[in-house]
């Protein structure tokens, strides 16, 4: 599954688009968007971000 963006809790500091992989993550209006179709399912932006705002469900 890919990775889900918690819009909330995100604070737009790009950690999760400096770390993707794919580059499966883009900022639209100041937060994280993941591109489904380009996410490899990896896990390393949950571990990527500070304020644990993207989780793999």
């Amino acid at each position: 599954m890919p990775a889900i963006v918690d819009e909330e809790k995100c604070d737009g500091c790009e950690s999760c688009v400096e770390e993707c992989p794919s580059e499966a993550i883009k900022m639209v209006d100041g937060k994280a968007v993941v591109d489904i179709d380009a996410c490899i399912d990896c896990g390393v932006c949950v571990d990527a971000c500070p304020v644990e705002a993207i989780s793999m469900e």
